[in-house]
């Protein structure tokens, strides 16, 4: 490749714009009548649920979906960031599984969820298998959009009205 060439090639490099993604899909976050949101999804749905008389509680029930637990086998590995030296990490106390959705009442449960993050499917399916036994029987949305939002506020009215 020639100097000219290989300036070029250069100069291209250097001015692509560079990406500000940092990984996972962040959410915005967004505040209304003093309650800060972890997303504009979460806001939009505290603001319909208000305006319908239907917001009770926004991240206040927390549920332990698995107690925490010592694990005292040996467990080769290396740090659960993927760093570190690989070598006996048992031994060692084992924290619970806790889960606390967006918006709650007597009668629903609420998980605002417009990308899951990775952990997100497992921990949701613990979370129902919680309800099932334990006999929670409210029922139980998680829209994904603001289209979903709306549905779900007005099958929770026409609930209520039966």
């Amino acid at each position: 490749m020639s100097e000219l060439g290989l300036l070029l090639k250069l100069t291209i490099q250097m001015n692509r714009k560079k990406s500000n993604k940092k990984g996972p899909v962040r959410a915005k976050k967004a505040s209304a009548d003093g309650i800060e949101f972890r997303s504009g999804l979460e806001k939009h749905t505290y603001l319909a649920l208000k305006e319908a008389g239907l917001f009770d509680m926004y991240e206040k029930e927390e549920f332990q979906l698995i107690n925490s637990f010592q694990f005292d086998n040996v467990s080769i590995e290396k740090q659960s960031n993927g760093k570190g030296e690989f070598h006996d990490r048992g031994g060692k106390r084992i924290i619970g599984i806790k889960y606390t959705p967006d918006f709650t009442s007597y009668d629903y449960i609420c998980e605002c969820k417009g990308r899951a993050n990775e952990s997100f499917p497992l921990r949701y399916k613990l979370f129902k298998r919680w309800l099932g036994l334990n006999n929670d029987n409210r029922v139980l949305y998680k829209p994904q959009n603001q289209k979903d939002v709306a549905i779900m506020v007005k099958d929770i009215s026409d609930r209520r009205k039966i």
